[in-house]
C-alpha cells in the first residue's frame, strides 16, 4: 500500500489472487497472465503494432489494476505525463490503460515476491 494508487481493497484482492495461485507465480509475465493484462498480438491485416489485454485470468485482480490505474491517472503526475505522452504517439486510451496494467502487475509482482509466504518455488 506504500504505492501510489494502491489502497486496501486493491491491496487485498492481488494478495488473495496471489496466495490462491502462488505455485503459478513463476515470473511477472505469469502474474500478469493470471490477472489478465498480459499483452497478446491483435493486428488487423493494416497494422502489426496492436496488442490487446488477455481476457483469461481473475477479474477480480484485473479490476483492482484497473482501479490503481484509473487512481494514478487522477492522480499521479508522473502518469499524468506518461500518458499525456503516449497520447502524442497515437495511442489510444485503451492502448494506454493496457500499457498502465501491465506497469502495475510488474511493479506489484516485484513486491509480492518478497513476502515469505508467497516466494516462487
Amino acid at each position: 500500500m506504500e504505492r501510489h494508487g494502491i489502497g486496501t481493497q486493491s491491496a487485498a484482492q492481488l494478495l488473495i489472487t496471489a496466495g490462491d495461485n502462488a505455485d503459478r507465480l513463476a515470473d511477472e509475465g505469469s502474474f500478469a497472465h493470471l490477472c489478465g493484462v498480459a499483452p497478446l498480438p491483435a493486428t488487423s491485416g493494416q497494422r502489426q503494432d496492436r496488442h490487446r489485454l488477455n481476457a483469461d485470468g481473475d477479474r477480480l485482480a484485473n479490476h483492482a489494476l484497473h482501479m490503481i490505474a484509473l487512481s494514478r491517472i487522477r492522480t499521479d503526475q508522473r502518469t499524468k505525463v506518461y500518458v499525456k505522452a503516449r497520447r502524442q504517439q497515437g495511442k489510444t486510451d485503451r492502448e494506454i490503460m493496457r500499457c498502465l496494467k501491465r506497469y502495475i502487475a510488474r511493479e506489484t509482482y516485484r513486491i509480492l515476491v518478497k513476502l515469505p509466504a508467497l516466494k516462487p518455488a
